[in-house]
């Protein structure tokens, strides 16, 4: 946190692009889980497409965010990060 003419203040994360992705990734989830029923009727496929769908994600997320982490802490080492160099 931090004081600006305006009162108290949030300084921006590196990770809000992560937090704005996994707000897509819950509502293409949602919006798959309305409709998988749908696509297909055999309860296997449907657990495979909402599963392989999760997993995906997940990994999408995980390494979005390992890729941030690493250049800020590569950053680290060179001085501080700006939010062009990210």
């Amino acid at each position: 946190m931090f004081r600006n003419d305006k009162g108290v203040g949030v300084s921006p994360s590196p990770l809000n692009p992560v937090k704005l992705e996994l707000i897509v990734v819950i509502i293409v989830g949602v919006l798959l889980w309305a409709v998988h029923e749908r696509i297909t009727a055999d309860a296997l496929d449907q657990f495979l497409l909402l599963g392989g769908y999760g997993l995906i994600a997940m990994a999408w997320l995980v390494l979005r965010t390992r890729r941030i982490l690493v250049r800020r802490a590569a950053g680290a080492d060179r001085g501080p990060v700006t939010h062009e160099q990210e």
